[in-house]
């Protein structure tokens, strides 16, 4: 497997990838896909196995700790150091599942926000998720204030220092 960061061309397959593991209130829109392709590609990253996308993690660089429901719609490039690593998207291909690609895609996100001097990692999950995000290096910080696509989200924190 191979961690790269997202090219334009991978649209279809992230789009694909994103509505086997999201409900539609909850899966991102294919114009957010571009918008965040375009405007944070540095922070995205794709798993491929033979040229083939099979899993990515992506999200902006923000100013606070915890996510906010704008952040699904709107991207803005990220500053170049600084600031919380967000997570805005995590999926990996059905059949590559339970494989250790959302683990790896995790690992070199989180391995890249230290280098560019990121205080942390943060994320919102459902709490069927918590177990996952705390065996990857998150700690659980409450329930979020978000209601992006009408679910309860956890806040899941991963330091950097």
């Amino acid at each position: 497997m191979q961690i790269r960061h997202v090219q334009a061309n991978d649209l279809s397959t992230l789009i694909a990838i994103e509505k086997a593991g999201f409900s539609p209130a909850k899966a991102a829109t294919p114009a957010a896909f571009k918008n965040r392709i375009a405007n944070i590609s540095d922070t995205f990253l794709v798993a491929t196995k033979q040229d083939q996308v099979i899993g990515f993690v992506n999200g902006p660089v923000i100013a606070q700790l915890y996510l906010t429901d704008d952040l699904f719609t709107t991207t803005q490039a990220n500053p170049t150091q600084g600031g919380y690593q967000s997570i805005l998207g995590l999926a990996v291909a059905p059949a590559w599942q339970h494989q250790g690609v959302a683990q790896q895609l995790l690992k070199a996100l989180a391995s890249q926000a230290q280098q560019q001097q990121r205080q942390a990692v943060t994320l919102t999950c459902e709490k069927r998720l918590i177990p996952f995000y705390e065996a990857n290096g998150f700690r659980n910080h409450g329930q979020s204030a978000s209601t992006h696509g009408d679910v309860v989200w956890y806040n899941m924190v991963q330091p950097l220092n």
